[in-house]
C-alpha cells in the first residue's frame, strides 16, 4: 500500500511548471503586444479540440481549421501557432494582396530559408536578390519552347520502357500513385539532366535524392541543421551530389558536342551572374536539387490524381479515349508538342485535378511591413509586421460562391462560357503573381505526355470504390488510401 501510495505522489514542483506554462499561454496569446492593435485581423482564439488548442487543431488538420475558420471569421484571420501567428487569406479578393505584393512586402526568403540546408549555399532563397533573379532567368530559358518540344520524345521514350517492364502481360492490377512516382523522376532526370546522366548515373542521382528528400521534416523547418540522422544523411547526399555533378560538368567541358545541349544543367553550366562570376558547381547542384524537390512530388501527385478522377468518372473517360483518337490517328504514333498542345480536355482534366487536390495547401510568406487590406466583407484590417501571411489553395479552390458546385470533378468549369479559373487571383493551381510556378508549362507537358500513352495504352478501372483521401498531413499533399488499378492492354 505504501508502495502504491508513493507511486501517485506528484513531484512538488509540478504544479508551478504546469502553472507557468499555463501563464505564458495566456500570455502569447492574450496579453503579447501585437502591432495593428484594434484594426489587426481578428485572431482565432478557440477550438474544438479542447481550450487553447488551436496550434493542435492547425497540427491535425490544417485545412479543415482554416476552412472553419473562414466560416467563423470571414476571409482574413489570424491563428497563433505558439510564438507565431499566422494571418489567412482566403478568397480571390484576399489572395489579390498576396499574388501582388513585393518581396519588401511580403517575403518569401524569410519563411523559406530552411531550404537552405537542402539546396545549399547561395541557391534560391539563400542567393542574393540579383543572383536569384539570374538564376530563376536561365531556368526560365531552360524551359523555353524549343526545350519543351525537345523534351516529349524523351518523356515518350521513358514512359513506355517503364510501362514494357512494369506494365507487364495483356492485364493486371499496379499501385497507380508509386508507378507514376518512379516515372516522374525517371523523365525528369531525361529532361532535366541529360542523357548522359539519366544512362549513367541515375540509380546514383536517385539514391541520393531519396536521402535529400527524408532530410525534410517538419522539425527541419524550425531547426534546419537538427543533429539527426535524417539530416546527416541528406547533409552527406548533397555532398555526394556535389562530387557527382562535378564529374559530369567536367567531363561535357571537356568533350562540348557530347549532349544536344538543350537539357537544364547545359543552361546552368553556361549561367553567369550579372558581376560577372561563374555559377560554382555547388550551386548548380543545388538548383538541380531544387528543381527536383519543385517538380517531383507535385508532378507524381498530379498525374495521380488527374488519372484517378478520370478513371472513377465513365463519361470522362470515354470522352478523354476520343479526344486521343482524335488527336493521334494512331495509338501507337510518336507524340508531338503540338499533339500535346491539342489535348485541351486531358489538360483541363489535369488543372481540375490541381484545382480539387493542390499538393501545396499553404503557401506562406512574412509581413516585412505593416499592410492594410479591405476584406469583401467591408472590413478594414492592418496585418502586423511580423506575422506569417499565407494563403490555402485548398480552401480558396473549394469557395462555392467562386467556384460551381466546388468539390465535383468538373474539367468542364475551365471552357468557353465558364472560365471560372479567370476571375483574378481564384486560381492557385501553380500559385499566383510574382512566385507563381516557372516550370507549370514543364509540369504540363510530363504529366500530358505521360497520361496520354497511358490512356491510348490501356484500359484503367480504380480498384477501390471510391477516391482515396487527402493526406494534409504530409510535408507535400498527396492520396492516402488505395490508389491501385486494374490495368487491360487496349487492341490495336
Amino acid at each position: 500500500h505504501e508502495q502504491s501510495k508513493s507511486n501517485t505522489i506528484l513531484p512538488p514542483m509540478l504544479p508551478l511548471y504546469i502553472a507557468g506554462a499555463v501563464l505564458f499561454l495566456v500570455y502569447l496569446l492574450f496579453l503579447r503586444p501585437r502591432r495593428g492593435g484594434k484594426n489587426a485581423p481578428p485572431l482565432v482564439l478557440s477550438s474544438p479540440v479542447g481550450p487553447l488548442a488551436m496550434a493542435l487543431e492547425f497540427g491535425k488538420g490544417p485545412i479543415k481549421m482554416v476552412q472553419r475558420c473562414y466560416e467563423a471569421y470571414g476571409s482574413v484571420f489570424t491563428i497563433p501557432l505558439g510564438p507565431k501567428r499566422m494571418t489567412m487569406l482566403i478568397g480571390p479578393e484576399a489572395q489579390e494582396l498576396f499574388c501582388k505584393a513585393s518581396d519588401d512586402v511580403l517575403s518569401q526568403d524569410a519563411v523559406y530559408s530552411f531550404m537552405t540546408a537542402v539546396f545549399g549555399p547561395g541557391v534560391v532563397y539563400d542567393a542574393t536578390r540579383k543572383n536569384r533573379q539570374t538564376q530563376f532567368q536561365a531556368v526560365t530559358q531552360g524551359l523555353r519552347v524549343t526545350s519543351l518540344k525537345s523534351y516529349v520524345s524523351k518523356i515518350e521514350k521513358e514512359t513506355r520502357q517503364y510501362f514494357k517492364e512494369h506494365f507487364t502481360g495483356d492485364e493486371g492490377e499496379i499501385d497507380l500513385f508509386a508507378a507514376l512516382s518512379e516515372l516522374t523522376i525517371l523523365t525528369a532526370s531525361r529532361t532535366l539532366h541529360g542523357d548522359d546522366v539519366r544512362e549513367q548515373l541515375f540509380k546514383k542521382v536517385a539514391a541520393l535524392y531519396h536521402d535529400l528528400d527524408q532530410g525534410l521534416t517538419p522539425l527541419t523547418v524550425f531547426w534546419p541543421n537538427a543533429p539527426t540522422k535524417e539530416h546527416r544523411r541528406r547533409d552527406k547526399a548533397r555532398a555526394e551530389m556535389v562530387k557527382l555533378f562535378g564529374k559530369v560538368i567536367a567531363e561535357r567541358r571537356e568533350n562540348p558536342g557530347k549532349t544536344d545541349g538543350l537539357d537544364l544543367l547545359e543552361n546552368f553550366m553556361t549561367m553567369k551572374y550579372k558581376d560577372g562570376t561563374n555559377v560554382t558547381t555547388e550551386q548548380i547542384t543545388g538548383l538541380l536539387i531544387a528543381l527536383l524537390f519543385a517538380g517531383q512530388h507535385t508532378s507524381c501527385i498530379t498525374s495521380t490524381w488527374t488519372s484517378l478522377f478520370i478513371a472513377n468518372d465513365p463519361s470522362i473517360m470515354k470522352r478523354i479515349n476520343a479526344e486521343q483518337d482524335k488527336v493521334m490517328s494512331k495509338r501507337d504514333a510518336a507524340l508531338t508538342y503540338d499533339d500535346i498542345s491539342e489535348m485541351q480536355l486531358l489538360h483541363d482534366s489535369m488543372r481540375e485535378s490541381l484545382r480539387l487536390c493542390p499538393p501545396l495547401i499553404l503557401l506562406i510568406r512574412l509581413a516585412m511591413v505593416d499592410i492594410p487590406i479591405k476584406t469583401k466583407e467591408g472590413n478594414n484590417y492592418v496585418i502586423p509586421k511580423g506575422d506569417m501571411v499565407a494563403v490555402s489553395p485548398s480552401v480558396g479552390m473549394r469557395l462555392p460562391d467562386v467556384f460551381e458546385d466546388p468539390d465535383k470533378f468538373d474539367p468542364d468549369r475551365f471552357g468557353e462560357g465558364r472560365e471560372e479559373h479567370k476571375i483574378p487571383y481564384a486560381y492557385l493551381g501553380f500559385g499566383g503573381g510574382m512566385h507563381s510556378c516557372m516550370g507549370q508549362n514543364f509540369a504540363f507537358v510530363q504529366v500530358k505526355t505521360i497520361l496520354s500513352i497511358l490512356f491510348r495504352e490501356f484500359e484503367i478501372e480504380a480498384v477501390a470504390d471510391k477516391m482515396p483521401e487527402i493526406d494534409d498531413e504530409a510535408m507535400v499533399v498527396g492520396p492516402k488510401g488505395n490508389c491501385r488499378v486494374k490495368y487491360k492492354r487496349r487492341k490495336i
